[in-house]
């Protein structure tokens, strides 16, 4: 496993990915960077978790609005459960995510 430095929002992170991933976590904290500056921009929200909690949430239903097929998605992701998040029978699902999300930010920076 290969660690890399990131920077998100402002904060450095050391994150760690497999060998030959750097592109693809690169892309992704990019993507996470522009969301949570887009929502901290907006002013309406101020605390960091709360920002990167929207954040996941944004870039997980467009994750799932864009009707992907098996063949798109790289083979170490999984997003059936996903596809379920505009309904209401699926609140164990958010609060999954919600309870990874608080793990994840409060190691020490390290969000993988």
């Amino acid at each position: 496993m290969k660690q890399l430095e990131v920077q998100i929002m402002g904060q450095s992170y050391l994150l760690t990915c497999p060998e030959g991933g750097d592109s693809h976590l690169l892309e992704a904290v990019k993507q996470v960077d522009m969301a949570m500056c887009k929502i901290r921009a907006a002013g309406k929200v101020k605390a960091r978790e709360r920002i990167a909690v929207l954040a996941a949430l944004n870039l997980a239903f467009d994750l799932a609005d864009k009707d992907t097929s098996p063949a798109q998605v790289p083979p170490k992701m999984s997003v059936p459960d996903v596809q379920c998040l505009p309904q209401p029978d699926c609140e164990p699902l958010l609060t999954s995510l919600l309870e990874r999300l608080d793990v994840a930010l409060s190691e020490d920076g390290r969000l993988l």
